[in-house]
């Protein structure tokens, strides 16, 4: 088994950061109906900076390994930081296998860079990035400006 098959599994077999915790600012649901996958995300913002972001995930391995490289790699970061690691995983999942990612900005992520082959799959992998993105709105967050660098 290479490296980036154990690390999805890792994650999904002891994912970081899960359980919905408080305090947040906001919280986002998001159901994938192509296969039934679900996550709650909820993010806790002060000013600029992601302090927590804690989820509840029910699906693939694969949506439970992207909620938990999600929380590892934005909490403690700027959330134009975060947003661009978002940008950066998405842009690499939907490269239909073009974009290897970058290591560099998106940690772990990399590790789901096969995904991107298995267009039914983008979606299990975008799930917990795109709750992240709304829970983020309904905090408040201008999440209209992306851009930032790690």
């Amino acid at each position: 088994m290479d490296l980036y098959q154990q690390l999805i599994l890792d994650h999904s077999k002891r994912p970081q950061h899960a359980g919905l915790r408080e305090p947040f600012e906001g919280e986002a649901h998001h159901v994938n109906t192509t296969c039934g996958d679900e996550v709650t995300v909820r993010v806790h913002v002060d000013g600029d900076e992601v302090k927590d972001v804690s989820y509840d995930a029910q699906g693939c391995s694969i949506s439970v390994a992207s909620a938990s490289i999600l929380a590892e790699e934005v909490i403690g970061f700027s959330v134009e930081e975060s947003l661009s690691t978002y940008e950066a995983m998405r842009a690499m999942l939907t490269s239909k296998g073009q974009d290897p990612g970058d290591e560099e900005v998106i940690g772990d992520g990399v590790a789901l860079a096969g995904v991107a082959k298995y267009p039914a799959r983008v979606k299990c992998a975008l799930l917990p990035w795109a709750a992240y993105t709304d829970a983020l709105v309904r905090a408040g967050v201008d999440i209209s400006t992306v851009g930032g660098q790690r």
